[in-house]
């Protein structure tokens, strides 16, 4: 049975501050590493679970985190996958603006259908803007029309599914168990994409940092069940605590 764990990166420094990060390169805060490190001890300590690859987004918050829970796990001679197509979604302009400020200057329920709409995608920074990440050398061998500038969460289904299927799913179907490192947006995307979840639905999807969410799938890759790792109270205030982040 293929076997799928997703972890969302442990808490940023912008995390901390309610700062929208997107594709902005921030670190893991102190809360953050010891996060990664606590979901490390789960996947140790959960039977039976053996990761044998991981793959991780391009951006240092998801690259400590694998680094950190897999030396707990004292599996940090696994062969690790890199792509930006892992990526958290680009939030555009909004990207470095505070959640509640933004709240009250555009609106409530303009900044969620932001956040946790699906088609909604906040206003893009021009090709010469800093945060757009064809200036960033780490994306140079990636097409440009390639590279956003905003996204929706659609945007990031579209650009996420085909590295899910190619290179993931190859993993799985080969009969490895496999970690994703990624983040809130990515891995909703990728939630959408394998649990079906609607367009209306998927709204109310809060994903945690820092906890291990196991997927038990079937030949072919389709959910026979899912479940968080650690104290099942904890996990429902952290994600209720991402939902309130924007007030």
């Amino acid at each position: 049975m293929p076997t799928l764990v997703v972890l969302r990166h442990g808490e940023s420094l912008w995390n901390a501050a309610n700062l929208f990060t997107g594709w902005t390169d921030i670190d893991l805060s102190p809360k953050g590493e010891d996060e990664a490190r606590a979901a490390g001890a789960l996947l140790a300590a959960e039977p039976g679970l053996v990761i044998d690859v991981v793959h991780t987004s391009v951006l240092t918050r998801a690259v400590r985190t694998s680094d950190l829970a897999l030396s707990v796990a004292d599996r940090s001679y696994l062969p690790v996958h890199r792509h930006w197509r892992l990526n958290e979604r680009h939030y555009g302009r909004l990207q470095g603006m505070n959640k509640k400020e933004a709240s009250e200057r555009f609106g409530a329920e303009q900044v969620k259908a932001w956040r946790r709409g699906y088609l909604t995608p906040p206003d893009p920074v021009p090709l010469d803007d800093p945060n757009h990440p064809v200036n960033d050398p780490r994306y140079a061998n990636v097409p440009p029309d390639a590279l956003p500038g905003s996204e929706c969460l659609a945007d990031v289904v579209r650009r996420l599914v085909p590295y899910f299927e190619d290179r993931i799913g190859r993993d799985l179907l080969e009969g490895r168990t496999v970690l994703v490192v990624a983040h809130g947006n990515s891995l909703r995307a990728l939630a959408k994409y394998i649990e079906h979840i609607s367009d209306d639905d998927i709204v109310d999807l809060d994903i945690p940092t820092g906890v291990p969410r196991i997927y038990a799938l079937d030949k072919n890759l389709h959910v026979d069940s899912a479940r968080y790792l650690g104290d099942p109270e904890a996990i429902r205030a952290a994600a209720e605590a991402v939902a309130r982040q924007a007030g």
